[in-house]
């Protein structure tokens, strides 16, 4: 990030942080979620990007598994468009300052606020024989991710609006209690293709660990796989192509499309208007394998180059590093803590 000298010329760009867990592997609703946005972003602000592999830690995985989603996971950031000269790309657990905040902001969270996390009720359902310290803290390590780093701005979905809004919670009971520390930061919500639905049940988001991979498109799947998961996506008994809330299955299949096209949704509507639910399947199928075929490129290229990928996590490490501990050895100053010289 530079450094802004003149401050009445030029105006401090926004910080921005965001972070993707590699719990399961990307999706097409990861890149219209969040990646698509997070590279349009870079242009504009001063934007940290993380792969939040601690958080992973709260629900079973294979080691191995983690390690290659990591490597998997940066290669995707570079291959969609993130540029480690405009972003800092980095992996979370290369950063331990974000550990070391999350002890402190435990303190400063009451069990009560933890307990009533929406996510931690449904996951510890889920996964009854699992329910693990760390899922029920989950929140207050994403609060010490994002006030590492003084933000302004966090991209989410709907789904993390609670767990910011804790953030905002504790950022602001620090705040009284000991002085301004940390800036309040606001959530950016995405408002078309926010949201993209199995393509199999069109009333649950497609997500990365989804027990039916049927209804997923992955990033990393090839042409022929992911034509034959959208010419099985479940429509409905009508045959209007239109975007309509009562008709979730294809207006999830033209908001893909619109967003793998750039085709406003108006203009799709008219270009299928008598057109088959099949023959428009296979059209989504198509535009999404042209739009891939050049990000799965650039993956393989990267993914062959392990050396180049752990430069970039080191050069991205060190940088926000430098940054987390600006923050850090404030709050260590506050709560009481000595410091070594």
């Amino acid at each position: 990030m530079a450094e802004i000298n003149d401050k009445n010329l030029v105006q401090p760009k926004k910080i921005v942080y965001s972070a993707l867990k590699p719990t399961g592997d990307l999706t097409l609703g990861n890149y219209i979620g969040a990646l698509q946005n997070m590279v349009k972003m870079q242009d504009e602000h001063d934007c940290i990007y993380m792969v939040a592999d601690m958080h992973s830690l709260t629900v079973d995985n294979v080691p191995a598994d983690l390690r290659r989603r990591t490597y998997d996971f940066m290669a995707l950031f570079l291959a969609v468009g993130l540029d480690p000269e405009k972003s800092i790309l980095a992996v979370q657990s290369q950063v331990p300052q974000h550990a070391e905040l999350a002890w402190i902001l435990n303190c400063y969270t009451q069990f009560g606020e933890a307990s009533r996390m929406t996510q931690f009720k449904e996951k510890s359902a889920k996964a009854p024989e699992n329910v693990n310290v760390g899922l029920f803290s989950y929140p207050t390590l994403m609060a010490a991710d994002i006030l590492l780093y003084q933000t302004d701005l966090v991209p989410i979905g709907k789904d993390q609006k609670q767990h910011l809004e804790l953030a905002r919670d504790i950022a602001g009971r620090f705040n009284t209690k000991y002085s301004p520390t940390f800036k309040i930061p606001e959530g950016v919500f995405q408002k078309q293709g926010a949201k993209i639905y199995n393509l199999l049940d069109p009333t649950a988001k497609m997500g990365k660990t989804d027990d039916n991979e049927n209804g997923v498109v992955f990033l990393l799947d090839d042409p022929d796989t992911i034509m034959r998961k959208f010419k099985r996506a479940v429509t409905d008994c009508d045959t209007s192509i239109k975007y309509d809330e009562s008709k979730p299955g294809i207006s999830n299949l033209i908001t893909i499309y619109s967003v793998f096209t750039g085709t406003p949704i108006e203009k799709v509507e008219q270009d299928f208007a008598g057109s088959s639910y099949a023959d428009f399947k296979t059209k989504v199928g198509e535009a999404v394998v042209d739009y891939l075929r050049p990000i799965q490129d650039k993956y393989h290229e990267l993914m062959n180059n392990k050396d180049y990928l752990l430069e970039v996590m080191k050069n991205g490490a060190e940088r926000a590093s430098r940054i987390a501990n600006k923050t850090l050895s404030k709050v260590y100053r506050k709560v009481g803590f000595v410091q070594l010289p």
